[in-house]
């Protein structure tokens, strides 16, 4: 193992690990904000509510995220309409079309997850909102949503993790985030063994500071459902 090579190079991973890190957390957050519509509507008990969220998260779940990604990052650009519109500069940058792809990609997951956690909710706490007098809308904001980001934030966390190792398929467009970089580092130094594994230290100090985070996240959503804040 050549520690030179490494601790020389360090600098450059650490470049392509910010670009991970900014990718992902674009991509998560904006996939909660799309997915929080599709998943209250895949709760609905109106089949034609459920049926294009259902198409939609069907698509996005079913087929690969590299597919979706050259579908993004090639398949856009041979449409006029695209190409002459305003967001053209956007979608000729490898980053944006990486982040799209992954929002849209990753809102399908975390839309099922919420699904799940809604009906997860006990039937006793929607039934007692009602008996307040409070209408669906407002129930939906101050009783079930909230109950449901406690129920579902696990599978939120698992989603976290699984879109960071995911960030690595933004390569394959010529974006140079952590795996990108380390891939253009390889091709001048000829050291693969090296660099991956700089690299791979990289994702795991990454995914450990997000499962501690979201650890903590976890212990003081428990604390404030109990103290009833």
């Amino acid at each position: 193992m050549n520690w030179e090579v490494i601790i020389k190079w360090l600098p450059k991973l650490a470049q392509g690990a910010t670009l991970t890190l900014e990718l992902v957390a674009i991509a998560v957050i904006a996939g909660l904000l799309l997915a929080i519509p599709l998943g209250i509507a895949r709760s609905s008990k109106l089949w034609y509510v459920r049926s294009l969220p259902y198409a939609y998260i069907f698509f996005f779940r079913g087929t690969p995220l590299l597919v979706q990604l050259f579908l993004v990052y090639y398949g856009l650009a041979q449409f006029d309409a695209v190409r002459e519109s305003s967001l053209w500069p956007y979608l000729r940058d490898p980053f944006w079309c990486a982040t799209v792809t992954m929002t849209l990609h990753t809102a399908a997951y975390i839309a099922e997850i919420l699904r799940g956690a809604i009906q997860a909710i006990p039937p006793g706490e929607i039934e007692a909102a009602r008996a307040l007098g409070m209408s669906r809308p407002k129930a939906m904001f101050y009783i079930i949503l909230p109950r449901a980001a406690r129920i579902g934030l696990p599978a939120y966390s698992n989603e976290v993790i699984l879109m960071l190792k995911a960030s690595a398929l933004a390569s394959t467009v010529t974006l140079l985030e952590l795996t990108g970089m380390a891939r253009t580092i390889i091709a001048r130094t000829y050291l693969p063994v090296e660099i991956f594994f700089a690299a791979g230290v990289f994702y795991l100090v990454m995914a450990y500071v997000l499962v501690r985070g979201f650890k903590l996240l976890e212990r003081w959503l428990r604390v404030d459902a109990c103290q009833g804040r």
